[in-house]
């Protein structure tokens, strides 16, 4: 009974950022639960990366190229998913950080295109694919939020981010409320420190690898595939009654 629950046969996915990291570890946990995923990205060559390696695993994807702070390639998108039998998944995972700017020296062009693509971009998705899952009164939305959203983190200056995401989960529950009778569910993810491209950076920073640690209980970085299983788990039926949720999966980071 319980293990069907998790079961996407038949389902239809859409991942943004889908090509790497935390986005195609979300691709992969969905189709191995057997759902159709298409990898959404604005790099064809990421996306493509993303494709073969998910072939080579023996699942099937397809890839759409689409800009998410561009409102008319997510309604093309959204539009053309339609003509192919929809999507009842969508999973809102692009986003960026571009951190260590105190917040006295951000430009504009740095809060606006951070803002642009963690918030606006989630919305527009949100928005364009929520209409068609509204229409049919069934679908299921994940917003890749973040544990920065709860906390303000240490050593690096990023007020911007932080605050993107802290409206992400404000939007993911404004959204829920709206359509928690509609038949459409939305959730989020909200992760610590994960080992992914983004975070490549600390590396050559060990006074900042150790304030991550070292503020962390479990001691150690996240990995992409521990987003990927809770991903899973809020756009399957085993999350049924779970709407509005703001999951944290931060290694008890905001426990301290």
């Amino acid at each position: 009974m319980y293990l069907k629950k998790f079961d996407l046969t038949g389902r239809r996915a859409y991942v943004t950022g889908g090509g790497r990291a935390i986005g195609l570890s979300c691709c992969e946990a969905l189709a191995e639960a057997g759902a159709h995923v298409i990898i959404g990205d604005i790099s064809e060559a990421v996306a493509e990366e993303g494709r073969d390696y998910l072939t080579s695993k023996g699942y099937k994807a397809d890839i759409d190229i689409m800009d998410v702070t561009n409102t008319e390639q997510v309604r093309a998108s959204a539009e053309k998913m339609a003509k192919d039998g929809g999507v009842d998944i969508l999973v809102n995972n692009a986003g960026i950080a571009r951190s260590e700017t105190p917040a006295e020296t951000v430009e504009d062009e740095h809060w606006l295109n951070v803002i642009d693509v963690n918030l606006n971009g989630t919305f527009w998705c949100c928005r364009e694919f929520g209409k068609q899952m509204l229409a049919k009164k069934n679908g299921v939305i994940v917003n890749i939020g973040s544990m920065s959203g709860f906390i303000v983190n240490k050593p690096q200056e990023q007020a911007y981010y932080n605050a993107s995401k802290a409206a992400v989960h404000h939007l993911t529950k404004s959204l829920a409320a709206e359509w928690g009778a509609r038949g459409v569910r939305i959730n989020a993810v909200a992760p610590t420190y994960i080992a992914t491209p983004l975070n490549e950076f600390v590396k050559s920073k060990p006074d900042m690898y150790d304030a991550w640690i070292n503020g962390t209980p479990m001691a150690r970085l996240g990995e992409t595939e521990e987003i990927a299983s809770v991903v899973l788990f809020l756009a399957s039926d085993a999350s049924s009654l779970m709407t509005g949720s703001i999951v944290l999966a931060d290694g008890g980071y905001t426990c301290w």
